[in-house]
């Protein structure tokens, strides 16, 4: 028996902590905590459940062919060498017909891991520009809005920050381990922390000030803050005279937000907002970390641009104890180069969806930033957290089911249950519909890889060698081992876009064979192997240096923290950020209802069928206030069906003091593999979050184009347990 034991980085969820695997014979047998104590409680139980994953007798391990209509779940066995050439002749059938932008990828690089950017080298090549990622709703969209306003996404500080602001984000034991055990830490040594958040979120327990705001408020709450800041005089006066353009209008745009109107909006009291904005402002270093919840709001580019501009009026923008600017590491050279960005013609980044209408985080923004980002940061292209250089996936939607602007037929999801990761999904599975080619890259038989053509096989980070560099969102290098072997026909994701690419001629691009080999050169800027590295250490992080703008100013067009973007400006937009309210509640729809909370046992749409895991969440539960329950007659434990305009889902009721009134709770990413032989495609629509919001033009943020998940209307009213429903 061969015994090994190494370092991984987990690929279940998208905080990538570092564990260490056992494995026996070449299969995976345990997980376990890190031997550094500084990473040891970086450990949560979807990351222990990886041997139950990775040896899953549901696991797709041969290519499938659909040999059934589209969607019955019927396939024949082939070889992975038949599949690739099937599919690069269909593929080829579709671009000669409609052109390279007649292609559409959607994926998750938090789930692949090992792509390296081979994805958008091959489209680039090609010709096809849309490209769509969940990041579009989380993190990545995050990155491209913060280079607005000073040229790069900062990380937290939090071994050295006295003040901690957490925007609906809520980190426990079990989800976002690292950031949970980082904000403890934080805490013991006397740091503050400030809530905001319309429950009363295990985060909120512990607080030293909670914020009760009404969902959907965040940008009206942070230009109360600055109106306080500003008021009082509280910001960094110095720093913003020099480095800081649009103050005075900023200021004007602040004065429009007294905090009676700001009160108002929010529904919390004015003192508690001043209480909180001289909190942050008068700490001696305060983060405000990366949140998903201001990322999926109808004002999100203003909401986020607060931050960062708070970040910068307070003096906490790349100094100890506030938020660094890390730029590319210097010794691995990064996928925004492995991309091949500037292959691809201006003719097709203009024809990439989303670039007229939002483009935020399109190729439209990335070239107008690629001056000053190339000055500062030393290449033009900064893909960070491989999302500003996007296609709008509402747009692509819509172009795959109405062929309009221009048809896409071929769609190819590869680790990412695309039918269920974005708004509308009945528009999606519509789409999916009217496409001529679906190829679906995945562990295991999703709804989304029902809906394809191909399933090819991939492989999990037990099963690979790998470096993980968070996307250039900091200068950190983690390294994971391959201590398992993967399914004989088993693919990574650079596999498969490389063999894919020589089948269309494009082989001298790829002129690394295999992954490990694309390490390899990736390590050559510091002249170092896989091998090299492997034998150096667990994991790499540069010194930090800190105010690097004295040297080298921002990666904006002015060199400057824009308060008031040039780049919005110079698109159309308000370059000066506001509160848009989200659609009213009526008396039809009297809740506000928010999505896209996190379940500890899963990862977005993952994990249903994992026995150990589902058995801690073994349905979805929707949350609502004790009033909000007896007003509805309704009892904890039974089961609802919420209701908005666009589509409906079912659920078990848990009644829950923490929760806001008129607010209800709905979880993402429900779907049941139990119910495969009895529902249309598991049960996709039966309790799935996103057929609740809609992604019509007048409910969308207007420069990213993403939907309001957080504060739509809504009713509840009585249902039947769905009986194809079980357990995992």
């Amino acid at each position: 028996m061969t015994t090994q034991t190494g370092y991984s980085i987990c690929s279940i969820c998208d905080i990538g902590c570092q564990l260490r695997t056992e494995s026996e014979d070449g299969r995976v047998t345990r997980i376990i905590a890190h031997d550094n104590p500084l990473l040891a409680k970086n450990i949560c139980f979807k990351g222990v459940a990886a041997p139950s994953i990775h040896n899953a007798p549901d696991r797709l391990r041969v290519p499938l062919k659909r040999v059934g209509e589209r969607g019955e779940n019927r396939w024949q066995e082939i070889s992975y060498e038949q599949a690739m050439d099937e599919i690069a002749e269909r593929l080829k059938k579709v671009v000669s017909e409609y052109g390279p932008e007649g292609m559409a990828v959607s994926t998750s690089g938090w789930n692949t891991q090992t792509t390296q950017a081979a994805d958008r080298r091959f489209m680039n090549l090609l010709g096809a520009p849309n490209w769509i990622s969940g990041v579009s709703l989380c993190a990545g969209n995050t990155a491209a809005i913060n280079r607005l306003t000073y040229g790069w996404f900062p990380m937290g500080d939090f071994q050295n920050t006295n003040c901690i602001v957490l925007f609906g984000h809520n980190p426990k034991k079990h989800s976002w381990t690292p950031i949970y055990n980082m904000i403890e830490a934080a805490r013991a040594r006397g740091a503050k922390v400030i809530v905001l958040d319309p429950r009363v979120s295990e985060q909120a327990e512990v607080a030293d000030v909670h914020l009760r705001l009404r969902s959907g408020t965040d940008a009206a709450m942070c230009l109360g803050w600055l109106k306080v800041i500003f008021d009082e005089g509280l910001h960094d006066k110095k720093f913003v005279a020099k480095w800081c353009t649009g103050f005075d209008e900023l200021k004007a745009r602040v004065d429009e937000y007294p905090l009676e109107r700001v009160s108002a909006i929010t529904g919390v009291d004015q003192a508690l907002i001043v209480e909180a904005a001289r909190l942050y402002a008068t700490a001696d270093g305060a983060i405000i970390p990366w949140t998903p919840i201001t990322d999926m709001q109808i004002s999100s580019t203003s909401a986020i641009r607060l931050h960062s501009i708070l970040r910068a009026v307070t003096g906490n923008l790349d100094v100890v104890g506030g938020e660094t600017l890390g730029g590319f590491n210097p010794d691995m050279i990064p996928e925004s180069e492995l991309a091949l960005h500037d292959v691809l013609s201006d003719e097709q980044k203009a024809k990439q969806l989303g670039y007229e209408k939002h483009p935020a985080y399109t190729y439209r923004v990335a070239e107008m930033l690629k001056a000053p980002t190339e000055k500062v940061w030393g290449y033009p292209y900064a893909d960070i957290v491989m999302g500003c250089h996007m296609a709008n996936p509402s747009e692509v939607f819509r172009a795959m089911a109405y062929e309009d602007p221009y048809p896409i037929k071929a769609f190819f999801a590869l680790g990412n249950n695309a039918l269920m990761s974005y708004p509308n999904q009945h528009q999606i599975h519509k789409a999916m519909l009217n496409q001529d080619l679906i190829v679906a890259h995945e562990l295991f038989m999703t709804p989304t890889a029902m809906m394809a053509d191909y399933v090819l096989p991939g492989d999990a980070f037990s099963e690979r060698n790998h470096i993980a560099d968070t996307w250039s969102w900091t200068t950190r290098l983690g390294l994971s081992q391959k201590l398992a072997e993967p399914p004989e026909q088993a693919s990574n994701s650079y596999q498969f876009w490389r063999d894919l690419a020589v089948r269309f001629g494009f082989e001298e691009w790829f002129p690394w064979s295999t992954h490990d080999e694309v390490l390899d050169y990736r390590l050559s800027r510091s002249g170092r192997s896989f091998s090299d590295f492997e034998a150096q250490g667990f994991m790499e992080i540069p010194p930090v240096r800190y105010r690097k703008y004295r040297k080298t100013g921002f990666a904006t067009p002015s060199g400057k923290v824009e308060l008031s973007s040039s780049v919005l400006g110079d698109l159309g937009f308000d370059p000066l950020p506001y509160f848009r309210p989200g659609p009213a509640t009526s008396e039809e729809f009297p809740y506000l209802v928010f999505n896209g909370v996190r379940e500890d046992p899963f990862f977005q749409t993952g994990q249903r069928n994992i026995k150990e895991l589902r058995d801690r969440c073994p349905v979805p539960r929707i949350f609502m206030h004790p009033d909000d329950a007896k007003r509805e007659a309704l009892t904890d434990g039974e089961w609802i069906e919420l209701q908005t305009a666009y589509g409906a889902v079912s659920a078990e009721l848990s009644v829950q003091p923490n929760m806001k009134t008129g607010h209800v709770r709905v979880p993402h990413g429900w779907w049941y593999p139990e119910a495969t032989d009895t529902e249309t495609l598991a049960g996709a629509f039966l309790s799935s979050d996103a057929v609740l919001c809609s992604d019509d033009d007048e409910l969308l943020d207007y420069e990213q184009g993403v939907p309001h998940f957080k504060g739509f209307p809504g009713r509840v009213v009585k249902t039947i347990k769905p009986e194809a429903i079980g357990a995992a």
